[in-house]
């Protein structure tokens, strides 16, 4: 299929890896110092990569590819955390992945919560709270399945909550309205590792594109017994 995908001017590239830890995709690599697509079927075309790229090695072209597999990409980061290190010990163990369990199940837990609503669709776009505001965008289950999440994600954020496939809408619209008409310092994004959840994380890639803002935003991944695999 003809698409816009990546492309990687080698000349230009100095083989820092900051592309390849941009790409939440896991399709760039660094292969004999260089950066390297290596699976054009992992890229999604967003182009997180880009603003990432130092030396303005990354552009985008359009042409000839396999279409975006967001199935397999799920698939490769559940395998890679279950790769053995090189001593023979389990690959999880140096990704300081944790549960968000409370050190004792007496311990109460307070509210961090600072805002309300929390619904992305009941919020005011120009809410005064969003003025120099760091974004928690995430999805509902997420809240559920980690323990800690109010002292570990909610805490110091301004915190917005969705389910892409209950809600049946699109929140890239009103995310882009969010970000383009407030300062807002930093977006992170909350899912679970299920797939309908790439709903909510694709929709804040869009609207930091549409924005036309350069913004730091990251993405943790929740997997479905309450661990942090990403």
């Amino acid at each position: 299929m003809l698409r816009k995908i990546i492309k990687i001017d080698e000349g230009k590239c100095n083989g820092c890896g900051i592309c390849a830890e941009a790409c939440h995709e896991g399709a760039i690599g660094i292969v004999d110092g260089k950066a390297k697509l290596l699976r054009e079927d992992y890229c999604d075309g967003l182009g997180d990569c880009l603003p990432a790229c130092p030396t303005g090695a990354i552009s985008f072209e359009e042409r000839e590819a396999p279409a975006y597999n967001e199935a397999a990409v799920q698939a490769a980061k559940l395998n890679k955390g279950a790769e053995n290190l090189p001593c023979g010990c389990p690959g999880t163990a140096s990704k300081a992945i944790h549960r968000g369990e409370t050190q004792a199940d007496n311990v109460t837990v307070h509210s961090r919560l600072s805002q309300w609503p929390v619904q992305i669709k009941l919020l005011s776009v120009n809410a005064p709270y969003f003025n120099g505001a760091n974004l928690l965008v995430a999805a509902d289950c997420t809240a559920y399945a980690y323990g800690n999440f109010h002292n570990d994600f909610i805490k110091n954020r301004i915190t917005l909550i969705g389910c892409p496939k209950l809600d049946m809408v699109d929140y890239t619209e009103k995310l882009t309205q969010i970000i383009a008409g407030n300062n807002i310092k930093s977006v992170t994004v909350v899912r679970m590792e299920v797939p309908c959840c790439g709903g909510i994380e694709n929709a804040v890639k869009q609207a930091l594109r549409a924005s036309g803002k350069f913004i730091p935003w990251s993405v943790v991944t929740i997997s479905t017994d309450g661990q942090i695999i990403e």
